[in-house]
């Protein structure tokens, strides 16, 4: 188990070298520079700007330049629309923000799609099945950029039960965490079903009811572990996902998390910010992959991690 833990964390070094490289490179093809949204100055003042920025450089020496302040130092170097802050300063503040964020958020999806799907399984091809899959439909289907605004209008704008933005106390919290929760919440339902028929048709499973065993203590006991294995899959990617997605969350609801100012950054040409975030969310997908392949593992037997 710890051999593959460790050739897991060290295949992350080369992974996010290339990713490092291909957001380098793609940033710098994007038409226009970190300065052209201000208004125009005077050619002198531009070449300061980017005499101090290192922007008037070769593109391999800025590229060698950044890599190599990364890997002796950790530095991810300056914000060029955020005077006096640093890009690493940055992260630190808004990536706590981000995680609290999709982790209240992962736990509000599974805390709902996991009893809607063993719901749906256990009541299969009732009204109630029905129900619980219509509702993960509908939850699918719409996209955070709709749902978000009518959240704000019912809940804020018509009831006054949760403020329309910010992210201070937990009232403030709520409509974000269901906001960037229910798309996931419906895929983890879809999954729990999906994977609880499987199993409750398994021999164990007539074995288990032939014995006497009640039907709470089947599901909860013997069909829940193996029913959640696809849910256990998901869980890295999605939580990935989640944290990526969260964008359009942060931005609509005016949190200050990591997906805001990479929003920011991206239409601002803020090349330092872009990559350090883009860095930050590679690591997290590989990290949580990575969990989530020792989880599956603990939870199926038959699976041997090498």
């Amino acid at each position: 188990m710890s051999t593959y833990v460790l050739k897991r964390l060290l295949s992350i070094i080369p992974t996010l070298l290339l990713v490092a490289t291909l957001v380098f490179v793609l940033v710098r093809i994007v038409p226009g520079g970190p300065f052209d949204l201000e208004r125009a100055v005077p050619a002198e003042v531009q070449r300061q700007l980017d005499a101090k920025y290192h922007l008037n450089d070769p593109v391999l020496k800025q590229y060698g330049d950044w890599l190599f302040a990364l890997v002796t130092r950790g530095d991810l170097g300056p914000t060029f629309r955020y005077p006096n802050r640093t890009v690493n300063e940055i992260i630190a503040l808004s990536l706590p923000v981000s995680m609290q964020l999709g982790l209240c958020a992962m736990l509000f999806a599974l805390a709902v799609g996991v009893p809607l799907g063993i719901l749906g399984a256990i009541r299969q091809n009732t009204w109630k099945d029905t129900a619980a899959m219509a509702a993960a439909m509908i939850g699918l289907s719409v996209p955070r950029y709709v749902l978000a605004p009518l959240l704000m209008l019912v809940f804020s704008l018509k009831l006054y039960w949760f403020p329309v933005a910010r992210w201070e106390t937990w009232r403030h919290m709520v409509l974000p965490v269901v906001c960037a929760g229910l798309p996931v919440a419906a895929v983890i339902a879809r999954l729990t079903r999906g994977g609880m028929l499987e199993v409750i048709r398994a021999d164990f499973i007539r074995t288990a009811r032939a014995k006497g065993l009640s039907e709470r203590k089947i599901i909860l006991k013997h069909a829940l572990r193996g029913g959640l294995l696809p849910v256990v899959s998901f869980l890295g990617p999605g939580f990935s996902g989640m944290l990526v997605g969260s964008l359009v969350v942060e931005k609509i609801f005016n949190i200050p998390g990591m997906g805001r100012y990479f929003v920011e950054a991206a239409t601002n040409r803020d090349y330092n910010l872009v990559m350090g975030v883009m860095l930050v969310y590679g690591s997290l997908l590989m990290v949580f992959n990575a969990l989530v392949d020792v989880a599956y593992a603990l939870l199926d037997p038959r699976v041997e991690l090498r």
